[in-house]
């Protein structure tokens, strides 16, 4: 492979990892061609964007970006496909898909701003929640006691009417 058409990956790595939040790295290397291609897929109906990479190119692009990435060069050996996603928790669910299986496993992830390696720590990613699951549980929360005031006030109008209307109807 030449130098520019190298440079030129490391280059596209490198806008990849910055457009995405979340990226996965994935060993594929017991996948035949119909599923690999039953698996992106999946990622592509997921909006997972899957690219199956040389392992020292994405070394090259992790050192030029600019997050700290060291702790993955341990997990670039061997077949590599890294899943960029915008959603942290997808790619897990996905892979949990094919945890009997064994392949693809689990190498390491970035998500949430945290380094995740090795295979053991697939549940703990799949069970992360997504920035917009955070948020609806939050206002879910608030507006339990906005919801339980709002009731009491409407119940206890019914009541102080009921009582004025029986004091009114009451013959004196």
């Amino acid at each position: 492979m030449k130098k520019e058409v190298k440079d030129t990956i490391i280059t596209e790595l490198g806008q990849k990892i910055q457009e995405f939040p979340h990226f996965y790295l994935v060993d594929v290397t017991g996948l035949d061609a119909e599923k690999t291609s039953n698996l992106r897929r999946k990622c592509f109906k997921s909006e997972i964007k899957m690219v199956v990479v040389k392992n020292t190119l994405l070394h090259k692009a992790f050192e030029a970006s600019d997050i700290d990435f060291s702790e993955l060069y341990g997990s670039l050996k061997g077949t590599t496909a890294v899943l960029f996603t915008n959603t942290a928790n997808v790619p897990a669910k996905l892979l949990k898909e094919y945890e009997k299986e064994g392949v693809p496993s689990l190498k390491a992830a970035y998500a949430e701003e945290s380094f995740y390696v090795g295979a053991d720590k697939l549940a703990e990613l799949a069970s992360l929640k997504s920035k917009n699951e955070v948020i609806a549980e939050i206002v879910a929360l608030l507006q339990s006691p906005a919801k339980n005031v709002l009731s009491a006030l409407q119940s206890g109008g019914n009541t102080i009417h009921g009582v004025l209307k029986t004091l009114g109807e009451r013959p004196e």
